[in-house]
């Protein structure tokens, strides 16, 4: 009895000593409650086994797409780069592996959302292949219900024919024996809102994963940020070539009922806690990869200014450390208004919008800050392999604190 009453002082005293100096001796990146998400895009030189996934909460293998009405490989060897995945749970026994279906320019996901046999045939495959990959969830990334973008097929029905297919999802899902979280992406911008029921979707899922990115296109005849942070204004943007290319398509706007709004983070995240999401459940984005625009004027450093063109459709973080951020001609410039980094070379008349370490660490705190979900990115290939990676500044911001 002696020795059982000492191994129990010992049992206390190891535990208080570990709440005072806050030493967890069993911690995983899950016991924080705020997601990292990574999507995944499987490349030859950046191996399973050689990703990052102590940093990770999730990873989502990228993409499956809608074929002949079911979730399916469009490319029959992605299977066993998914298995290879799925093996490092061995290591690293809290990490989620996940598969996306979609993404930008898949179709499919009209016709098979439209009758209830063909969305019971597509859950149906959804259930096979999750179980013969051994997975923890699905990321539905239909991009978008009832917008034919990318020339996708769409119709007025999706908006309630989408609702459908997230609760059969959610419960054809849990029919299996592993826990699987649903996620969606959703848009950063307010529209798209306008096409889903929300607020019946989000009863059927976990997350919803908003792209807050891509905030404006490599065609658009401005600069801007295209992955902003802060809540920026109409105000903020006043006596620009930005502010006057709007103002001239004023009329035009108002007649096809759409009104101008600058996009950000902050902005969308208020718009959907407003219109009733539980901030839980909003995951927001990162881009691990940059716009640029060529033939910028130096004026603003280039910000909101008109251009000739994109320079780069899109670049890697990877890229844009080694080859701009690294370059004596590239000056990096902070908006304090939208939190975000650019680039600009008066040399070379060009512009860059992208996500560097400190915008990253920003958003990371602002979801821990505003009890959001957690942050997400596209995709992991894109960052740096080198020490200070975008990564690691979202897992020392949401799990050391730091």
């Amino acid at each position: 009895m002696k020795n059982v009453k000492m191994l129990v002082f010992l049992f206390l005293g190891i535990a208080l000593l570990s709440f005072t100096l806050n030493i967890d001796f069993d911690q995983t990146i899950n016991d924080n409650p705020n997601v990292v998400m990574a999507y995944y895009v499987p490349e030859k030189e950046y191996a399973p086994e050689n990703l990052p996934l102590e940093q990770l909460t999730h990873i989502i293998f990228s993409f499956t797409n809608v074929i002949d009405g079911e979730m399916k490989f469009r490319h029959s060897e992605n299977g066993e780069k998914l298995k290879q995945l799925v093996a490092q749970r061995e290591h690293h026994s809290k990490l989620k592996v996940m598969i996306a279906c979609g993404g930008w320019g898949a179709d499919g996901f009209s016709d098979m959302a439209h009758t209830a046999e063909n969305r019971k045939k597509f859950v149906s495959s959804v259930i096979e292949f999750n179980k013969k990959y051994d997975l923890d969830g699905l990321d539905i990334d239909w991009e978008y219900p009832a917008i034919p973008a990318a020339n996708t097929g769409a119709r007025p029905e999706d908006k309630q024919n989408f609702t459908l297919l997230m609760k059969e999802l959610r419960a054809g899902l849990n029919t299996l024996e592993r826990k699987q979280t649903l996620t969606f992406a959703s848009a950063g911008w307010e529209r798209y809102y306008k096409n889903v029921e929300i607020i019946e979707v989000m009863k059927h899922v976990d997350y919803m994963n908003v792209m807050t990115y891509d905030q404006i296109g490599s065609t658009s005849p401005y600069t801007g940020h295209h992955t902003a942070l802060g809540l920026i204004k109409l105000e903020h943007i006043k006596d620009t070539p930005a502010w006057e290319f709007i103002q001239s398509r004023k009329e035009e706007m108002k007649k096809r009922g759409y009104t101008f709004k600058p996009r950000s983070v902050e902005s969308i995240v208020d718009f959907c806690i407003e219109n009733g999401v539980e901030p839980k459940q909003i995951v927001i984005g990162a881009a691990f990869y940059g716009r640029a625009w060529k033939g910028v004027p130096p004026k603003n450093n280039g910000l909101y200014q008109e251009n000739s063109g994109s320079h780069i459709g899109w670049s890697g973080y990877n890229q844009i450390r080694a080859e701009f951020e690294a370059n004596k001609n590239y000056n990096r410039y902070w908006d304090p208004v939208a939190k975000a980094p650019y680039l600009y070379s008066a040399k070379d008349s060009i512009f860059i919008s992208y996500d560097d370490t400190v915008s990253v660490r920003l958003k990371t705190q602002y979801a821990l800050k505003k009890k959001l979900g957690g942050i997400m990115f596209w995709q992991l290939g894109n960052d740096t392999k080198e020490e200070n990676s975008l990564l690691k500044a979202m897992y020392d911001a949401s799990i050391k604190g730091q």
